[in-house]
């Protein structure tokens, strides 16, 4: 092992370690139910869990139910992702088929294959910027932003370097065309509601 390859290693442990106090600590508070919480970049990030919200995130899992086994599906579950202190508890994520689970019971980013995120007003910001980088650092090979304030969805492909190459634009009430990509499916937004 190199020295760099030493350091990183210990990076990386003591990120995780960090995010674990972290999370240990916010389970331990007096918070409200129904709140999502991200850590970026060391920052802690809650967010109220809306009806909006919510539908969209259902009406993405039944269709990605239809072609993926339910267990590789999840929602709101952490992942640590590269960067300072960066752990995301993505409003959809889909993991690799044969991905093990970590001691803790989790996935590592690399088994991530596709994530799709909500927005909410309070923390857009982070899904177009920072998690966007952390999501094209750990190559995920799909991501997907659904604004209902714009009333568009927003799909980034061909990670490299830590920024997706190609972004495709698709208005509420058109289909979502990913066949061109290894999900191999098609997204039909048709009854996602603007906020």
């Amino acid at each position: 092992m190199t020295v760099v390859d030493d350091r990183t290693e210990m990076a990386d442990t003591d990120n995780e370690r960090t995010l674990d106090a972290m999370f240990a600590a916010l389970e331990q508070g007096p918070f409200l139910d129904g709140y999502k919480i991200d850590i970026v970049g060391g920052a802690v990030h809650m967010t109220p869990q809306r009806s909006n919200h919510w539908d969209i995130i259902f009406g993405l899992l039944e269709q990605l139910r239809s072609k993926y086994e339910r267990r590789r599906l999840l929602s709101d579950v952490r992942i640590d992702y590269p960067g300072a202190l960066n752990a995301f508890c993505s409003d959809v994520a889909l993991v690799a088929e044969g991905a093990e689970r970590t001691k803790q019971g989790g996935f590592l980013c690399k088994d991530v294959e596709f994530v799709a995120e909500v927005i909410s007003r309070s923390t857009g910001e982070n899904d177009y910027g920072p998690q966007k980088t952390g999501y094209a650092t750990a190559e995920v090979g799909v991501y997907l932003v659904v604004d209902p304030y714009q009333g568009k969805c927003h799909v980034y492909t061909q990670p490299k370097l830590g920024d997706y190459r190609v972004e495709t634009k698709v208005d509420f009430g058109e289909e979502i065309d990913l066949t061109h990509t290894f999900l191999d499916l098609t997204i039909d937004t048709s009854d996602f509601s603007r906020d």
